[in-house]
């Protein structure tokens, strides 16, 4: 089959592997360099790093201008692949090719319709987590979805789960194109009772704080990102926390009040409303990362309050 492939960041790269490996990629549409890190060089998106590895020619475009359609035109594809692209698609995008426009969704549609799904099903405690391959429509991932595939979320932070919704996403696209192409696909609409909005994360979101219970400030570390870290201040003094577990009544330790810490042994704990927030990795500002009690180590007091960013 012929492809058109659209996205940008990391999640969308397994994707355009998958389709490499089993269709015809006739062009790779990114969006162009950009500042990526903390650096100020420009950077290639991964996408287009990916595309450039598999030999396939890239289109680097923010919007859909007169010369990006034409290109797409030109491409003569049977159908069109998004994966994160981060652009709108107008009309004359979503009905070019003949089979239509699909797009790899992180989440179980009609759950967590959005910007920031992988992160809304952590903060939500959600068991498990999945991709849907969906049709474009003028709505924010309002489209049918034709397949579905799912992994169990456990202790995974975003990053861990966005790699594996994203080899997840990329083979389930590969499989089903397909039955798209057959016409056998059987869509289903979604259920507009059943719709959860997984809205962008503010950063605020992500703030430790003493009135969570400990399972919700654990969850916050791990939806947490450079974007948007999980931080708080500790005897007055700023950190984020990059790993953290919940522990509970009755494993064998002390457990601090709630809004204070203590610094036991080589565990550093934070009272929560219920439990406590036990840091395991830590970044203080303007250092590197390292373990919480190599950190706590420079604490004047082993004791004292802790809280949420003022």
């Amino acid at each position: 089959m012929r492809v058109v492939f659209m996205g940008t960041p990391a999640f969308a790269v397994p994707s355009l592997v998958a389709l490499a490996r089993e269709h015809e990629v006739a062009l790779v549409v990114t969006r162009p360099d950009a500042v990526r890190s903390r650096g100020k060089r420009l950077e290639p998106s991964p996408v287009k790093e990916a595309a450039l590895e598999l030999g396939l020619p890239v289109l680097e475009t923010a919007r859909m201008t007169p010369e990006a359609l034409e290109a797409l035109r030109d491409a003569a594809a049977d159908i069109f692949c998004v994966a994160a692209y981060g652009c709108i698609l107008p009309d004359a995008v979503l009905t070019m090719a003949p089979l239509g426009c699909v797009n790899v969704h992180a989440s179980l549609l009609p759950r967590w319709r959005g910007a920031a799904p992988i992160q809304r099903a952590i903060l939500a405690g959600d068991e498990v987590a999945g991709v849907s391959i969906m049709r474009i429509g003028h709505g924010v991932d309002t489209g049918a979805y034709c397949a579905q595939a799912s992994t169990p979320v456990g202790e995974k932070g975003a990053d861990e789960l966005t790699r594996d919704l994203a080899e997840l996403g990329g083979a389930l696209l590969a499989r089903t194109l397909p039955a798209i192409a057959a016409g056998s696909a059987v869509w289903t609409e979604q259920d507009e009772a059943l719709v959860t909005h997984a809205a962008k994360i503010a950063k605020a979101e992500l703030w430790l704080d003493p009135e969570a219970d400990a399972p919700a400030n654990a969850r916050r570390v791990r939806a947490s990102s450079d974007a948007a870290p999980a931080r708080c201040q500790v005897g007055g003094r700023a950190v984020r926390a990059v790993r953290a577990r919940a522990v509970e009544p009755g494993e064998g330790v002390s457990l601090p009040a709630q809004g204070t810490y203590a610094v036991a042994g080589k565990r550093v704990l934070l009272g929560c409303a219920a439990g406590a927030l036990e840091l395991i990795e830590v970044k203080p500002d303007g250092k590197r990362q390292m373990g919480a009690a190599a950190w706590a180590a420079g604490l004047r007091d082993k004791q004292g309050t802790w809280g949420p960013l003022s």
